[in-house]
């Protein structure tokens, strides 16, 4: 049952505060089967890969047999139709000339006692790119993991990807082959992340894992992190949008359908300033869910975990939304950069109502790997940076050292380290 909320009704805290704590996730405990698939691969290397695709992916492999040859990539890309390669390949150079923009600069300086100071960028040497297999294959996911890779300037980027039954989606081949991906293995689940995360005989390990996969992926994310860096455990899609008299009831329907049918789990919440507007988009809703190919998994999104929310102004509404934190935030309004400053929290924001969330999804140039579930409070969206590792450097010559030794010492000594205060005095004694 979609969730009406008004900001007059006397519970409206009450019910808010319950739609922004709502867990979506599906509750069950996989911590266990993943460690132990994780110490397997350790263990047993090669040989547990070839027994856990068997049984989990009903695939026949060899070691020799688990990376696609260029051939394989070669074909899977001839496979696909052109004109998805031709797509592919725009959204490609789109996302590319973006992120490049993002790529942050060696910066060192001398201070006014002659210190030097600043940080220094370099990409982490090898990421590892997770790309889900079966319904969730999306091909546009790959380039948005692995275009920041590439333009961090990351020099080895591996690729996993399921292929239950030997089968998978060409156009994942073609955007990896498009990306510049060489390096892809027929490996899912946990396991994949365990030979990723510590490598085995036939695979080298990587320093950085990336990339969304089911609830043993996102486990098995969580508990090689610290041996490998992550990028987030990603929860079910969302969007919100927030809309006044200028909306068009049918284009903010359609949006919020297009989160629906991402799973049950996905969450479309509508918040306007007028109730008629509210009223309009919710028939809207289920008109147009008569005409989708995916209906019913969209109509059980937004049974499960519509909400439409009547607010007395747009104030009222970017609080509830910074509130919400929201994956995606819509801004369904006439002049919508106006309101930029009033958003605090929101993985991405779509400027007024000719940018539908779809346009971020495939070729806008902007991530689509973005924070849910209110991460967005603490989290920002992947992008260059999180293959990039910030170096500081600091140096002293004789005379700037001089000016800094007495209060080193002094609060060295104060926390009873007289090795550190006596490392800055023989050289000042010297």
């Amino acid at each position: 049952m979609v969730l009406i909320l008004n900001s007059n009704e006397k519970d409206f805290d009450e019910n808010f505060k319950r739609l922004v704590n709502v867990s979506r996730e599906i509750s069950f405990d996989v911590g266990d089967v993943v460690k132990d698939i994780i110490n397997d691969v350790r263990k047993n290397g090669d040989e547990a890969l070839i027994r856990l695709s068997a049984k989990f992916d009903n695939l026949d492999l060899e070691a020799k047999n688990f990376r696609f040859s260029k051939a394989e990539i070669k074909q899977a890309k001839d496979d696909t139709p052109k004109e998805v390669v031709k797509s592919l390949e725009f959204a490609f150079e789109r996302i590319t000339s973006h992120h490049e923009k993002q790529l942050p600069k060696t910066h060192i300086y001398q201070d006014e006692i002659g210190v030097t100071l600043g940080s220094r960028w370099n990409a982490v040497e090898a990421a590892g790119l997770y790309v889900p297999g079966g319904l969730a294959s999306y091909p546009s996911s790959v380039l948005m993991n692995a275009v920041p890779a590439k333009v961090a300037g990351v020099k080895r980027l591996a690729m996993a990807v399921p292929t239950p039954n030997g089968q998978v989606n060409p156009a994942v081949l073609a955007a990896a082959d498009i990306a510049g991906i060489d390096e892809i293995y027929k490996l899912g689940g946990a396991q994949a992340i365990a030979a990723l995360a510590y490598g085995t005989k036939t695979i080298e390990p990587v320093n950085k894992i990336v990339g969304p996969g089911n609830a043993y992926v996102a486990e098995a994310k969580r508990q090689v992190f610290g041996m490998v860096g992550i990028d987030m455990i990603a929860g079910p899609s969302e969007i919100l949008v927030i809309g006044d008299k200028s909306a068009n009831p049918a284009w903010v329907a359609i949006d919020l359908l297009a989160q629906a049918e991402h799973g049950s789990s996905a969450q479309s919440i509508f918040i306007s300033t007028d109730e008629e507007l509210a009223k309009q988009v919710e028939k809207q809703v289920q008109k147009q869910l008569e005409f989708l190919s995916r209906s019913e998994i969209a109509k059980q999104g937004w049974e499960k975990f519509g909400t439409i929310i009547t607010v007395n102004n747009l104030d009222e509404a970017f609080e509830c939304s910074n509130a919400l934190a929201p994956e995606h935030l819509e801004l369904a309004l006439d002049d919508a950069q106006q309101y930029l400053d009033k958003i605090t929290n929101a993985g991405a924001i779509f400027l007024g109502h000719h940018t539908p969330e779809a346009i971020g999804d495939y070729v806008g140039g902007s991530n689509h790997v973005l924070p849910t579930a209110g991460s967005a409070k603490f989290a920002s969206g992947l992008s260059v940076i999180d293959f990039m590792k910030r170096t500081s450097i600091l140096g002293c010559d004789p005379a700037s050292l001089a000016k800094l030794s007495e209060p080193t010492v002094i609060l060295a000594k104060t926390e009873g380290l007289d090795a550190h205060a006596k490392s800055v005095s023989i050289r000042l004694n010297r």
